[in-house]
C-alpha cells in the first residue's frame, strides 16, 4: 500500500467519499491528509503576499516532493506559471461560485457591487471569480478586493461586518445559506489539480481513479454521503452552530476527461489583462503540464 500525501480543499466530497468506501485502498494507495495545509487555506491570509499563503509553502518552504493539491483553474495554472509545480491535465472539477451580503445589506445586484470592496482569497478561486464574473456588469476598474484568505476567514469577516460582501465557494455557499445570507450573483467555475514536478505518475493514477469513482457513487447515493461536508468545516463554525448536512448541495464535481486547451488559453489572457500575472516565469502549456499516463 503506497502512502500518497493529499491536502484537500474542502468544496467538494470526492475525497472524503473515496477514503470511507475504501476506493484508494481498492487502488493500492493510502491517503494521508495534510491537515496543517488544509486548515491553512481555510484560515485568514491578512498580511501574506503571494507565495506566502498556506498552499504556498509546501512548495516554497517545505520543498515537498509529493503532496498534491486542488484550487481554482486561473489559480493553478498561475501557480505552476510561478514556479510551484504543474497543472494535471487530466481532469478538472466544476464548483459553484457566489457573492453573498448580509440579509439587511442596500447590495441588491452586481451592478450593486461597484466599488465595493469584496472580501477574496489572494490569487486564489474566491479572487479570480470576481473580476471574471462582474466584468459583464462593471467595468474592470470598479471591481474591488480585498485580502481576507480561507473559507472560514472570509464568512467570518462577512457575519462580523468587516465587509460588505464576500466571494464564497462550496461549502461556505450552504453555511451562508443557513445564516441567513442572500447571494448577490452565482455562478459556477472550473478547478485543476497540481503537483509537485517529482510527482509519482502511478500514486496520481490511482488517486484521481479513487476520485473518480467517488463521483459514480455520489451521483447514485447523494442524500448517503452529504453528513462527510462535516470533515470540511473550519473549527471555530463547528462549536455553536448546527449545521443541517441534509440541506447541502453536491459542491463540487469531478470530471475525468482532460483539460481543454482553450481553458489554459484563456486563463493566460485573463490575468494578463487583469495583470495578474507579475510572477509568472512561465507560460508554456507543454512546459506547465503534468500528465498522469
Amino acid at each position: 500500500m503506497r502512502k500518497v500525501r493529499v491536502a484537500p480543499k474542502g468544496m467538494g466530497l470526492n475525497d472524503f467519499v473515496a477514503e470511507q468506501e475504501g476506493f484508494f485502498a481498492a487502488e493500492g494507495i493510502e491517503v494521508e491528509w495534510d491537515i496543517k495545509t488544509f486548515r491553512g487555506t481555510q484560515s485568514s491570509w491578512k498580511g501574506s503576499s503571494y507565495l506566502q499563503r498556506p498552499q504556498d509553502k509546501p512548495y516554497t518552504e517545505a520543498k515537498d516532493g509529493s503532496l498534491i493539491q486542488c484550487a481554482c483553474l486561473w489559480g493553478t495554472i498561475s501557480n505552476a506559471g510561478a514556479g510551484m509545480g504543474r497543472f494535471v491535465g487530466d481532469c478538472y472539477g466544476v464548483s459553484p461560485w457566489a457573492i453573498f451580503v448580509r440579509p439587511d445589506s442596500k447590495i441588491r445586484k452586481p451592478e450593486d457591487l461597484k466599488d465595493v470592496p469584496i472580501s477574496v482569497g489572494l490569487r486564489a478561486g474566491s479572487h479570480f471569480n470576481v473580476p471574471f464574473r462582474l466584468e459583464k456588469y462593471l467595468p474592470l476598474a470598479n471591481i474591488k478586493t480585498v485580502n481576507t484568505g480561507g473559507f472560514g476567514a472570509r464568512l467570518k469577516a462577512l457575519l462580523d461586518g468587516e465587509v460588505e460582501a464576500a466571494s464564497l465557494l462550496p461549502p461556505q455557499i450552504d453555511m451562508a445559506r443557513q445564516l441567513g445570507l442572500r447571494a448577490v450573483i452565482e455562478d459556477e467555475f472550473k478547478t485543476l489539480w497540481w503537483v509537485p514536478e517529482s510527482a509519482a505518475q502511478e500514486d496520481l493514477k490511482a488517486y484521481l481513479r479513487g476520485l473518480d469513482r467517488a463521483e459514480k457513487v455520489l451521483a447514485a447515493s447523494l442524500e448517503k454521503f452529504l453528513p462527510l461536508w462535516e470533515k470540511c468545516i473550519p473549527p471555530e463554525f463547528k462549536q455553536g452552530y448546527a449545521w443541517d448536512y441534509s440541506k447541502f448541495t453536491r459542491g463540487e464535481r469531478f470530471v475525468y476527461r482532460p483539460l481543454p486547451r482553450e481553458d489554459f488559453d484563456m486563463t493566460m489572457e485573463q490575468v494578463e489583462r487583469w495583470k495578474l500575472d507579475d510572477y509568472l516565469k512561465e507560460r508554456s502549456f507543454e512546459k506547465l503540464v503534468f500528465r498522469s499516463a
